[in-house]
């Protein structure tokens, strides 16, 4: 799941060549689907920030699930075995710098929650609702290593969902505070991760870096180095990673 075409493209690209058939959607969506010699990978732009996000990956989940054979009786209906929120974004310095490629360990709603006079509370501190979705680790581990054996500059941490990219020092330097470690600020993963686990569907974020979150500076972007960056990612990924997931889940219990 991509925000938009250029993102669609690389991860297209990367995971092999030639034209992929088209799947039409309700609501005016469309999966390319690339079906490889050992996993089907559907790629979908789905339009920038989580309520787009959400909105396409649950479409493309319940479009799945109404194919697919039923389930065992009382089994949940699992459409795909995992689901990706990719494409490029900005990385905090010094954990993400340009071209990297960002594993997400985590999918934070960095901004739900509220404001008060002694700081911010997320949505958990307000007894109600989550702002994190974990991955899990042998996934991340999975990814990360795939990235590693190709020779693809990345890191692993949490990437941060925002309705309104950063731009401002200031701003940054808020986030980083509010959430240790956090490697990368994009507009989507959140609201996949949303869609992905009312299906009992793992998720994980793959983010290459463009950008750093800060004051922007478009002439410092490097938007082209990160799509080939995603590109080479999904190679990578496209022929190591998916394939065992699809093992995993043949070999898991119904």
């Amino acid at each position: 799941m991509t925000a938009v075409a250029a993102e669609a493209d690389s991860v297209a690209a990367g995971l092999g060549p030639g034209g992929a058939p088209e799947v039409p959607l309700p609501g005016g969506f469309t999966l390319r689907r690339h079906a490889g010699p050992s996993a089907v990978v559907d790629v979908l732009a789905a339009g920038v920030g989580p309520a787009a996000a959400a909105t396409a990956t649950a479409t493309a989940l319940a479009a799945a699930a109404l194919r697919a054979p039923a389930p065992p009786r009382k089994s949940p209906v699992r459409p795909y075995d995992l689901v990706v929120s990719a494409g490029i974004a900005g990385g905090f310095a010094p954990q993400a710098p340009l071209g990297h490629v960002v594993v997400a360990d985590a999918l934070v709603g960095a901004d739900l929650g509220a404001e008060t006079g002694d700081g911010y509370l997320a949505v958990e501190e307000l007894g109600f609702g989550r702002s994190v979705h974990p991955v899990a680790a042998p996934l991340a581990a999975r990814a990360a290593d795939a990235l590693a054996r190709g020779g693809q500059p990345h890191v692993v941490g949490p990437v941060l969902t925002v309705s309104t990219v950063t731009g401002t020092a200031g701003r940054a330097a808020e986030l980083a505070e509010r959430h240790p470690g956090a490697a990368a600020e994009a507009m989507e993963g959140f609201g996949v991760a949303e869609a992905a686990a009312a299906y009992g569907v793992p998720v994980i974020e793959i983010r290459a870096v463009s950008n750093a979150v800060g004051p922007r500076d478009r002439a410092a972007w490097r938007i082209g180095p990160a799509l080939d960056a995603l590109r080479n990612a999904f190679r990578l990924l496209g022929s190591s990673v998916f394939p065992t997931v699809l093992v995993d889940s043949e070999e898991s219990p119904s």
